[in-house]
C-alpha cells in the first residue's frame, strides 16, 4: 500500500518509514512533486493535522495522513503547543525556540511537560485520528546531538537521557509520534485484515 506523509520533515519521514516499513510504502510530497506551501491555520494540533491531510487528499486523490506535534508545558500554561514549529519566530528555527523555552523557564520550579503527537488519516476518503502523548519535563540546558526540534532539552519520565542523546532505535521505541504511528500501524493491519477476509469471501 502507498500512503503519502503530508510532510517535507525529513526527520519525520525517517521516523514514519521505520515504524511503517512492515505495510506501507511511505511517500513524501517529493515523490508526489508537491511543493505547495500547505495551510497550517488551525488552533488545535488536530485541525492543523486535518487541514494537511485533506489539502493532499483533495488535490492529489490519493491516501495520505499527516501529523501535528505539540510541546505542552506545564508551567508556561502549555505553551508553546500548537505554535511549536514557530514560537520564535516564522522561519521556524529550532534552536531559536529552544532558547526562548529555556528563557521562559528561568526560576520555574515546575518543569513538567509532554509531547504530543495527532496523525489525521484520510484512507479511501475516511478521516481517522490518532494521538501519542510522552511526559517527561525541559531540563536547564541542552543535552544530546541527535533527534531534532525540542529533543535537546525534553527528558521523558523514568530516563536518564533527553530525547537528543537516544539513537533512533531508542526514541522511536517510546516517543509520542512512535505512539501515534504505532497506533495507525495497528489499525492500517486490521484494515487490510477485515479487507482481505471481505474479498475472500466474495
Amino acid at each position: 500500500m502507498k500512503l503519502v506523509f503530508a510532510t517535507n520533515n525529513q526527520n519525520k519521514l525517517k521516523e514514519a518509514r521505520a515504524i511503517l516499513k512492515d505495510k506501507v510504502d511511505i511517500l513524501s510530497l517529493k515523490d508526489i512533486e508537491c511543493s505547495d506551501d500547505i495551510p497550517e491555520t488551525a488552533v488545535t494540533l488536530e485541525g492543523n493535522a486535518l487541514l494537511k491531510a485533506k489539502y493532499i487528499y483533495n488535490k492529489f486523490h490519493i491516501n495520505c495522513f499527516s501529523d501535528d506535534t505539540g510541546l505542552e508545558i506545564k508551567a508556561l500554561n502549555g505553551e508553546p503547543g500548537v505554535y511549536s514549529a514557530r514560537y520564535a519566530g516564522s522561519d521556524k528555527n529550532a534552536e531559536d525556540n529552544m532558547k526562548k523555552v529555556l528563557l521562559k523557564m528561568q526560576n520555574k520550579e515546575d518543569r513538567s511537560a509532554q509531547f504530543r503527537t495527532v496523525i489525521a488519516l484520510i484512507l479511501d476518503g475516511k478521516e481517522y485520528s490518532f494521538e501519542g502523548i510522552i511526559k517527561g519535563e525541559i531540563i536547564k540546558e541542552k543535552q544530546g546531538n541527535s533527534g531534532f526540534g525540542y529533543d535537546p532539552i525534553f527528558r521523558p519520565l523514568n530516563s536518564s537521557m533527553t530525547f537528543a542523546e537516544m539513537s533512533d532505535k531508542e526514541k522511536n521505541g517510546m516517543s509520542h509520534r512512535a505512539i501515534a504511528l504505532s497506533k495507525l500501524n495497528e489499525f492500517i493491519r486490521a484494515y487490510f485484515f477485515i479487507e482481505d477476509k471481505m474479498n475472500n469471501i466474495i
